[in-house]
């Protein structure tokens, strides 16, 4: 049984969202303030996903996301205000995998938790044929789940490996924001397009050289996103 930290100074809302995910068979863990979260993240390593909301007194949810970010990389969903698209995009660069806007229906809560989980616990369904791919410098090894740029590891979330294990599964093939959001976050897209971007923004501050210049994740204008092997590209 999945476990969930529930991050809420509102314990209305903390109480709602325990209702909802036992509902769903999940086992909830609940915390009312950052420092908290933190507390709980540290102590119990079964949790498999964070709900975490963005304003809160003590320690917000984006200093709170830094620091899980630190020690570990389990899926982390805000949960955010209309008015807090700023923070919004900035959790994403900062390593949250999704955000969901207050109020939430709770067929899309549950949804979007149901995607990140399956994201985090299936992330070594290729084949062993598959389990080593190699585009230009950059390699990834699927079973020790490890990308190395030049030799170096490079550490990503889970959301980012598997944009760039999907990508580098067929280099020189275009793929739409679309294709990439149902692929990765494994449910229909929903205006999604910008979330796909902050992504694959800060994959490439991570895999290449000259962000500004990529040699590796390009963007093809009105079209998507693809890998190509950068040589002859300096």
């Amino acid at each position: 049984m999945n476990r969930i930290l529930v991050c809420d100074d509102e314990k209305d809302i903390v109480r709602a969202l325990e209702i909802y995910l036992k509902a769903e068979g999940y086992e909830v863990v609940t915390a009312y303030n950052g420092a908290d979260a933190l507390k709980r993240m540290k102590e119990d390593k079964e949790i498999r996903l964070v709900l975490l909301d963005i304003m809160m007194p003590e320690m917000d949810g984006i200093e709170t996301l830094t620091k899980i970010r630190e020690f570990s990389n389990v899926p982390v969903i805000f949960l955010t205000a209309k008015s807090e698209d700023t923070d919004k995009i900035l959790g994403l660069n900062l390593g949250a995998d999704d955000y969901i806007t207050k109020p939430f229906l709770p067929a899309e809560l549950t949804a979007r938790v149901r995607s990140s989980l399956r994201r985090y616990t299936m992330l070594g369904s290729l084949s062993p044929e598959k389990d080593l791919l190699t585009v230009g410098s950059i390699s990834l090894n699927d079973t020790a789940k490890e990308v190395r740029v030049d030799g170096d590891i490079v550490n990503l979330t889970k959301t980012e490996y598997e944009i760039l294990r999907l990508l580098m599964t067929e280099p020189g093939r275009v793929f739409s924001p679309n294709e990439i959001y149902v692929k990765v976050w494994g449910e229909e897209p929903y205006g999604t397009e910008n979330t796909v971007a902050v992504h694959i923004r800060r994959l490439r501050e991570k895999i290449e050289i000259d962000p500004a210049k990529p040699r590796y994740l390009k963007v093809i204008w009105g079209q998507g996103y693809r890998m190509d092997s950068g040589i002859g590209q300096e």
